[in-house]
């Protein structure tokens, strides 16, 4: 988890470095095609029978879906402070959360509604509308946030027929094009130092995903998500180093509100899954 945290901040830090030279579209573009890349070999190595699904319209749903999301969040780190974008990206457990009570009907009580509306309002301290002008990054994180949990709510879906090998697959297969049309608006060839920078963004979001699903193999996810909040320390050491960047205090505190819910939330929901396997009858 230490890993994919630094992994994921480093190929924020990378978008931007690109995105002074190319469109964050193409950008992005470019992320998903490395991102392809790195997934292939996984055709190979089992067979092109990961590929067979029934629910070919739910993975495309799901790709043009994540695929929106990060052209919206690729674009905000150009436009808004790396800490800021982190602390708002924590917003995405929440509208998952959400989403999942009225689409999945799973079942809320007043503790997890109560974490929601503590991690919006955390949302509110780190914009802070009608106190601070509102910057167009910001409110790209939110969107792009909202969208990820919709791509989040269908992954749950998949997960009851599809293994998560078909999933990962699909997703590569989907979004590296979906990607390239809007990047053909605003294309420009790389120069040979910036095919550098875009292969480290899709290797850095390759190895990071890695990380990331092998700490959740590893150990519970309520043992693991606490380290998610280095994040947003290592945005605020790099934005600092590298930008000169420095967040301030309604960042921190913001993104402190809108974590602990999340945090909390996963845990609730990881006792009551306990709860109910502990009064399940032991079956013959």
């Amino acid at each position: 988890m230490l890993v994919s945290t630094l992994l994921f901040t480093g190929m924020q830090v990378t978008v931007r470095f690109a995105a002074e030279d190319l469109h964050p579209f193409e950008v992005a573009f470019f992320r998903n095609f490395f991102g392809l890349l790195v997934v292939s070999p996984l055709l190979f190595r089992y067979g092109f029978g990961v590929l067979r699904t029934s629910q070919l319209k739910l993975h495309a749903l799901r790709g043009s879906l994540q695929t929106t999301g990060m052209l919206f969040f690729f674009t905000a780190l150009t436009l808004a402070p790396l800490a800021q974008n982190i602390a708002l990206s924590f917003m995405a457990p929440l509208f998952t959360t959400v989403l999942a009570i009225f689409i999945l009907r799973e079942r809320a009580g007043w503790r997890r509604w109560g974490a929601l509306i503590a991690g919006f309002i955390g949302a509110w301290i780190v914009i802070r509308p009608g106190f601070a002008v509102v910057n167009t990054g910001a409110l790209l994180v939110v969107a792009s946030s909202c969208i990820w949990a919709g791509s989040m709510i269908i992954i749950k879906i998949l997960s009851r027929t599809e293994s998560s090998l078909t999933i990962t697959v699909y997703m590569g297969l989907f979004m590296a094009p979906l990607s390239l049309i809007p990047a053909l608006f605003f294309w420009q060839w790389p120069t040979g130092e910036m095919y550098l920078y875009l292969a480290l963004i899709g290797i850095f979001g390759g190895i990071g995903h890695s990380a990331l699903a092998q700490a959740f193999k590893e150990s519970d996810a309520t043992a693991v998500l606490p380290y998610d909040f280095l994040r947003l320390i290592w945005a605020s050491v790099l934005g600092f180093l590298v930008f000169a960047e420095i967040p301030d205090l309604w960042t921190w505190l913001g993104g402190a509100v809108i974590f602990g819910s999340t945090l909390y939330i996963a845990f609730r929901e990881t006792r009551i899954k306990q709860d109910g396997t502990a009064v399940r009858p032991v079956e013959s």
